[in-house]
This record gives C-alpha cells, structure tokens and sequence, in this order.
C-alpha cells in the first residue's frame, strides 16, 4: 500500500466526450448551460470523494468555435451556485491574468472560498487565444513570455491581497464597539511594472488562508511560474516516459525556489473510457467520433492555432508547413500536434480527426483502467488525474466502477479527511506574509 495519496478531479467539459458529443443518444445536449446538469456531476463527484470539480474558460469565439464553448456559464458564477449544493468537493475555476485586474480576482475568489467553507481553487491561465484581446480594448495579445511575467506579478499581488488581514481580525465586539483589530491589518501598497495596487482587500482571510492555486499549462514559462506560485498543476503528456520527465523538471524546480516537492501536487489531464471488454471500449469511441465531420474537425484544430484556416489545404497529403502559427496560443499543444504528424506522417485529415476525438489514454475495463492510473502514479508520472469522459456516460461508470478498486487498492480515500480542498490535498494553510 502505497504511503502517498491518489488526488482526483474532473472537468465540466459540456456533455462530456469530443466536440460534437452534445449528438450522443444519451448526451443532454445542452449540458454547458444547465445547473441541474453541473450539480449531478458535482455530487457524482463527490460521491467518489473525488477532490476537486474543475470548470475551464475561455473569452473568445466566433462561428468555428465548439459548441460546448458557444454557450456556457462563466466559471466563478457557476462555482458560487455549485457551493451551496456540495459539502466537500472542491470548487475549481479558470481567470485569465491576462483579461483581469488582480484586486477583483482576489475578491472573487476568496468570496468563493468564504461560500464554500474553504473549497476554492484559482486555474491560473494567460489566455492561449489572440482574439481574446479584441473582447477587451485592447490593441494586441500580449506575446507568450510577457502574458507570464504579467502572471508572475499578478500573482504575487494577488496573494499580498489575500493576506491583508491576519486570522482574527473581526472580532466583532458589540460591547466596546470595537469591530476589526487595527493591528491585524496590513496594507499592500504594491507599485510594480504592470500593476499599482494599494490594498487592503475588503474581505477577510479565506477559511484555507487563501484558495488553492492551479497553474494550466506545460510551456517553460508556465512550469517556472508554478513552482514560484502554484500548489497544483493542470497539465497532459501524451506518454508516460514524458510525463515522468516533467515531474521531475517541475518537482526540481520547487527545490530551487525554496519549496518542497509535496507543496505542488501534478495532475495529468486524461480521457478516460470505462467498458465490459475491448469490442466495448472500441464501440463507445467510434460511436463517438463518428460524431465529428471532417470539416468540424478542421475547425476545432484551428482554434488552437488561432482560429488558423486548415480548410485552405488538402486534406490527404502531409499535414502542413505552417511556421510559427500558435506559437503565441497553445504552444505547447500546438508543438506536440505538429511533433506527431510528423513522426507518424500524418495526413492533414488523420490530425484533425485525431485532435478533435483522441484516442483515450485510459481504457478498457475498471480493472485496466485502474491499473493504468496506479501504474503512472506510483512510477511518479503523476499525483493525480484531472478525468475527462470520452463519452457522455463515461465519468458516472468511473465513479461506479473504477473509484472502488483504486479504494480498495489504498490509493483513494474512503472519507474526506477535512472540510477545505487543502485538507483533501494535505496542504497546510499558507502563513500570512505580514504576521509577525
């Protein structure tokens, strides 16, 4: 029995499975815009005491983007209504630092964990997409190494507004009149290169000392500002061998900015399909990736390209030369894409096919599934997995059907060990910067 824990999340990724999914026989098509359907997932969750729910964002689109994106709830909106129908589950949200100001995200989100009871988690994104500046007055997308020395003050803003009030500073006395002790209020007064935030933060100190911090992203730039910044990671590599690799970049890291290796927890992004035998696991995929015309897969490959247009080339001879197209988007999505296509000779087609329903890293049956998580976990590939259903029925039979074994296994608890999300990731509270 292994000493280390098994942490477990899922995303709220519309109907669940590839971009077409919401056509699935059993898919309630209209699943990113229906709370009853966020709050069975959420439950679902936290049923398998699962740690966290996870719901990503974006801030632009147009006519090409996937319909789970056209029309879905802005995460911390969505979040604050899912906190009143849990009791345990954490409650993930992805803000840009790219589209935001610092004192706003700061209060948004330790209201959420004040809501909560201490559940809240911030995904940290700089926003992959270009058009993301045209939603917001702005002349330009910042390039790639500047949107993450913005994230890098951004953050170390965002946490001196979190710690503006020390544990105890209400306290709230109606016979002397005394509401909040003075000595416990600390005032920012930050003048940076991108950001002149004074401070104090009109709320008071998070039930967890400040909410959980996820970075999204597997670029240089992006593992330098988690080990500085992060507890956790969202990331995927396509293998085992180099997700070890990045385990080890990121865990050495956290050495060499003073942190332990156990402060970050690394979650590997996965899509998961649960079935009786192979003949099963496969018929469940091709049902759903029959789903998805070529030209819907055309389109769902531009957009991390930036809305790049694939339909210009032929789509039986050798994917294309395009340059640098993505490298200030999804760089390094688009770097693995156009790394496979060239090493297997992929066709224009068989990439975008591939990009919009990938073959499930984890299949098969419960017991294979199980395995295949325990295996990258204890050879140190990963601390945990973010589960993404390959089929809209896929995550209700992972709870049902692997959840147990990975139980019965050691590897996941049987009862929440606490009531904040940094209790289910056995972090301890941060300590307020300003105490003395």
């Amino acid at each position: 029995m292994t000493t280390r824990q098994l942490r477990l999340g899922t995303i709220l990724h519309g109907a669940s499975g590839n971009m077409s999914a919401w056509r699935h026989p059993v898919a309630q098509a209209d699943a990113s815009i229906s709370f009853d359907y966020a709050k069975k997932i959420a439950r679902k969750a936290e049923q398998g005491k699962l740690d966290f729910l996870f719901v990503a964002d974006g801030l632009f689109i147009n006519e090409k983007s996937i319909p789970h994106f056209l029309n879905r709830f802005e995460p911390l909106t969505l979040l604050s209504a899912l906190a009143g129908a849990t009791e345990h589950l954490g409650l993930v949200g992805t803000v840009s630092t790219s589209y935001s100001e610092p004192f706003t995200v700061a209060r948004q989100f330790a209201s959420l964990d004040h809501l909560s009871g201490g559940r809240a988690g911030w995904n940290v994104v700089t926003s992959p997409l270009e058009g993301s500046a045209k939603n917001f007055s702005r002349p330009q997308h910042p390039e790639h190494a500047l949107r993450y020395r913005i994230a890098d003050e951004y953050l170390t803003v965002v946490k001196g507004l979190w710690d503006s009030w020390e544990e105890g500073a209400f306290v709230r006395d109606k016979e002397s009149g005394r509401f909040f002790n003075p000595e416990k209020l600390h005032t920012l007064d930050h003048h940076g290169d991108f950001f002149q935030v004074q401070g104090p933060l009109n709320i008071e100190r998070t039930p967890q000392g400040r909410p959980v911090i996820f970075q999204a992203g597997a670029s240089e730039d992006g593992r330098k500002l988690a080990a500085r910044h992060a507890d956790a990671i969202f990331t995927h590599q396509p293998t085992r061998e180099e997700a070890q690799a990045f385990y080890r970049d990121v865990k050495q890291q956290l050495v060499a900015n003073g942190r332990q290796p156990q402060d970050l927890h690394i979650f590997q992004g996965v899509i998961v399909i649960v079935g009786d035998d192979a003949q099963d696991v496969e018929q469940q995929y091709q049902t759903t990736a029959a789903l998805v015309s070529v030209k819907e897969a055309l389109n769902y490959l531009g957009r991390f390209f930036d809305h790049h247009d694939f339909s210009q080339y032929p789509l039986d001879e050798p994917f294309p030369d395009i340059g640098d197209i993505g490298q200030n988007s999804f760089r390094s999505t688009t770097d693995e894409i156009k790394r496979k296509a060239s090493q297997f000779g992929h066709t224009l087609r068989q990439a975008a096919l591939e990009a919009a329903t990938p073959r499930p890293l984890f299949h098969g049956t419960p017991e294979q599934v199980a395995d295949g998580l325990q295996l990258w976990f204890e050879s140190e590939a990963a601390d945990g997995f973010i589960i993404n259903g390959g089929t809209p029925d896929t995550f209700e039979r992972f709870v049902d059907r692997v959840v147990p074994l990975l139980q019965a296994r050691g590897l996941s608890r049987l009862e929440y060990p606490g009531n904040t999300l940094r209790d289910s990731f056995g972090l301890q509270n941060p300590v307020n910067q300003f105490a003395q």
